[in-house]
């Protein structure tokens, strides 16, 4: 009775949500431009209001060295289980903005879709979620324990969120997380995310002389750098598209046969990834399919590369030095200091003595996989086929949140990886946009798989 009380009061309310959530995302809280610092602080304070606003109890701005983490929690009946709950409310710089098709801290609904910066990245996804608790709160007292973690600093690494979860403890003590940073197949497929790949990212710079020097007088004498980096990087890879760093396949899990089976039904095809990238031709790591090598291999990639003169015209230069920020996507296990061991190694094996390199560690995190079994995963599972109407996809996830290897780190904890972001919602670009009816069944799927939980 309780559920379909809460879920009436959800759809009376749906005009309210609507106007709060618009009153969300007109919020710049642009966590890594200090111009931004006092609209992350009102941010944190307007999370908290809504926490208050939904029937938390307790609910506290706590500071950390950067941007203040909201925390909420209110106590259920002895015995019952412990949902931690988190969500960022920082977003992602808008520029640029003459992209926009509307601005982009003016919430503007197109054709069932809300266009602003932070729509599904994930204000939507974390609103609905306090919502959902409003909506169950107004109708009795909660059966379970409910905490919420409800970070600003999620778009630039959550560089002191591991401190604050380490002074915190026993405050955030829990049997699992649900974690409302994640999406769903398509508009009317509802997914799961059971594993997530860690990242380690790198700034590599390959250098010959102490300034740059003029090409017609010095070139064929000095090693050019922009040229040895090529070398270096297209050797990072065989013909098979394995990575060659020493040791970097040392700890990485092999999928099983059930696994590889499970992953083959999944509703995707090699020209649905063609046309969702615009690709005319796929490549990889050769005996996996595209979905295992977005989920469940190790990758690394280029994601810059910088040197000499790229200015309009030309400019007869023999740089001083390169640079290429490269990327490495890790599965379970696999430990990001390794892989900068590794990187490292790979450099001493095949740098030619004509130049000098450094590798500077930009930012990691572990990837993390998930039991699918547990309560907390069937209560999900249940609530998303009661919505939707089918069974959800189980997927691996080629992306990073490195909140949950934290969690399962420090708290000994999994998470449950419920939202309702889109592949095609554009987050981190111009005309990041939420498909308004997954809003809202997002607070129904909520509202059930709290219920559901035992």
């Amino acid at each position: 009775m309780q559920t379909e009380q809460a879920l009436a009061y959800a759809r009376e309310n749906s005009d309210r949500f609507l106007n709060e959530y618009r009153e969300f995302l007109r919020l710049e809280s642009i966590s890594t431009l200090p111009e931004h610092r006092d609209d992350v602080a009102r941010t944190a304070t307007w999370v908290a209001d809504q926490l208050h606003l939904a029937g938390v109890s307790h609910v506290a701005i706590m500071p950390t060295a950067g941007h203040p983490v909201v925390y909420g929690e209110t106590k259920g009946p002895a015995g019952a289980p412990t949902m931690l709950v988190y969500g960022h409310y920082d977003v992602q710089p808008a520029d640029p903005f003459d992209e926009w098709v509307s601005p982009p801290f003016e919430p503007e609904i197109r054709d069932n879709y809300i266009y602003a910066r932070g729509a599904s990245d994930m204000k939507g996804q974390i609103f609905a979620h306090i919502k959902a608790v409003e909506s169950l709160a107004k109708q009795g007292a909660l059966p379970f324990t409910l905490k919420y973690i409800v970070e600003g600093e999620e778009e630039i690494g959550s560089p002191h969120l591991g401190a604050f979860i380490d002074q915190h403890r026993d405050l955030l003590n829990c049997d699992f997380v649900c974690n409302c940073d994640a999406g769903i197949h398509t508009e009317d497929v509802p997914a799961i995310t059971y594993a997530l790949r860690g990242l380690a990212y790198f700034e590599l710079e390959i250098r010959t002389a102490t300034k740059d020097l003029h090409s017609g007088l010095f070139g064929g004498s000095i090693h050019n750098p922009a040229q040895a980096l090529c070398e270096l990087i297209a050797g990072m890879h065989d013909a098979g598209g394995r990575v060659t760093l020493p040791g970097f396949y040392d700890k990485v899990r092999a999928l099983n046969q059930e696994e590889r089976d499970a992953i083959a039904k999944l509703p995707y095809s090699d020209d649905d990834w063609k046309a969702m990238t615009g690709a005319h031709a796929l490549w990889g790591e050769k005996g996996f399919s595209t979905l295992e090598r977005i989920g469940a291999r190790p990758t690394l990639e280029v994601n810059g590369f910088l040197s000499g003169f790229t200015g309009e015209g030309s400019k007869t230069v023999l740089p001083a030095k390169a640079m290429a920020k490269i990327s490495t996507r890790l599965v379970a296990d696999q430990e990001p200091s390794d892989v900068y061991a590794q990187l490292c190694a790979y450099l001493k094996q095949n740098c030619p003595h004509t130049v000098t390199w450094e590798v500077r560690e930009l930012t990691h995190g572990k990837g993390a996989i998930m039991d699918r079994k547990t309560p907390a995963m069937k209560a999900a599972s249940d609530a998303l086929r009661t919505v939707y109407g089918k069974d959800p996809i189980f997927k691996r996830e080629g992306g990073s949140v490195p909140i949950v290897a934290m969690l399962q780190d420090k708290l000994g904890v999994d998470s449950v990886m419920l939202g309702f972001a889109l592949p095609s919602d554009g987050i981190h670009g111009p005309n990041e946009k939420q498909y308004l009816p997954n809003f809202f069944r997002g607070i129904e799927t909520y509202i059930r798989f709290m219920a559901g939980l035992r």
